[in-house]
């Protein structure tokens, strides 16, 4: 209660103050140095999901906002009723004018915002190199020309550029390099040298985009807090961090460090917990839910006017709904099992730890999708976590 009295006093203050713009999104930061982000005029809390309802039998290559069933429609019916206010896009899709149609009819029929991603082409094939002249002329190209065709689409929240690109500087994910980098004589110069890189480029983009879209914000879109030092030498036209977080139950110092690498705002683009347990090797919604409930409580305490560090907006969960291809892109056949093989390990998902790999990368919706279709599309079962967060999300008694 504490908590929330101070927030409203702090936000009294800057209307008081005369600060705030009739119109626009924008981020303010207060005398106390935390941060508060207005969307017309009103302060607004990310409570978001990750989206991406990629139908049972389909991979990552099916372009859903081309559904003629148009699974929006239901989900965000859904999403209305839970309290969420913003959804993450990881793209736009093959076709831009079905995804901006989609941005739209969310906004329009459920007040629900878009986050709208581009992973600088680091998810793509051939794989990425930022050193190399002609892929950054590539990249530039094309996102600055998505910047053109969405800058105007009601409901566009803001931009995040790149998705975990920071975790390929110590070459464990898709590795780049040239042969300036290479000469160097050691890897921690190397690495040093791929996030200069990198993060110079990031914020060009950023300038170009601010260029073209002065109305919506710039995210850096980051793996945890890797490089984060180095990028608040290089990214000096980024509005905000959109970091991907995978802690358990809390964040532990995720925010102190944010505040003292790169002192800006942050959004969790991505934080979660999957809804299988990889020990008893059945679904687990209770822990699922009681992980989100800390993990949001945690959240709130570091926004402006908390007990915390004061510099978290919000975030977005991962995920919406189910993925039944994750486990096994590749195979066709794997698309039609809901797959109980956990892709990697993390201990501070403490339940089913002992289980040495315990992410289960398609159990991660905080929505369930079964395969009866209902309107054409998977029928969806929302979860306990999805009722947690609903009372957390719309102060339901």
């Amino acid at each position: 209660m504490k908590r929330n009295i101070l927030y409203i006093f702090f936000i009294f203050f800057i209307f008081l103050s005369g600060c705030v713009p009739a119109k626009g999104i924008f981020i303010k930061q207060l005398k106390n140095k935390d941060y508060v982000l207005f969307v017309d005029k009103s302060p607004y809390v990310v409570k978001g999901v990750c989206y991406a309802p990629v139908p049972i039998g389909k991979s990552h290559l099916y372009n859903f906002m081309c559904n003629q069933h148009k699974p929006w429609i239901i989900d965000g019916s859904l999403m209305q009723k839970m309290g969420v206010n913003t959804i993450r896009l990881y793209g736009v899709g093959d076709e831009p004018a079905d995804c901006k149609k989609m941005i739209e009819e969310l906004y329009t029929l459920y007040n629900i915002r878009t986050i709208l991603g581009d992973d600088l082409g680091f998810w793509e094939y051939p794989p990425p190199n930022y050193a190399d002249k002609d892929f950054i002329e590539e990249q530039t190209e094309k996102i600055l020309k998505t910047v053109n065709y969405f800058k105007d689409t009601p409901g566009l929240l803001m931009w995040n550029l790149g998705n975990e690109n920071n975790y390929s500087f110590d070459g464990r994910v898709n590795p780049w390099s040239s042969e300036e980098i290479d000469a160097l004589p050691s890897y921690g110069e190397k690495r040093k040298a791929r996030a200069r890189i990198y993060y110079s480029f990031t914020n060009d983009i950023a300038k170009k985009i601010k260029q073209i879209d002065p109305e919506h914000l710039v995210s850096l879109g980051n793996g945890e807090t890797v490089g984060l030092k180095i990028a608040a030498q290089y990214c000096p036209d980024i509005d905000l961090l959109g970091c991907i977080v995978y802690r358990g139950k809390v964040f532990g110092s995720f925010f102190k460090e944010i505040k003292r690498k790169f002192d800006l705002p942050v959004v969790l683009m991505e934080y979660g917990c999957d809804a299988f347990n990889a020990v008893k090797q059945k679904e687990d919604q209770k822990n699922q839910a009681k992980f989100l409930k800390s993990q949001w409580r945690d959240i709130e305490k570091n926004f402006a006017g908390g007990k915390g560090i004061g510099n978290c907006l919000g975030g977005t969960i991962f995920e919406w709904t189910d993925e039944w291809w994750k486990t096994s892109d590749c195979d066709r056949d794997s698309w039609l099992v809901h797959d109980v093989t956990a892709g990697w390990g993390m201990g501070a998902y403490t339940f089913d730890a002992k289980a040495g790999k315990n992410m289960n990368e398609e159990w991660f919706g905080i929505v369930s999708v079964s395969p009866e279709l209902e309107d054409g599309i998977n029928k969806r079962t929302p979860r306990k976590a999805y009722y947690v967060l609903k009372k957390l999300w719309t102060k339901e008694k």
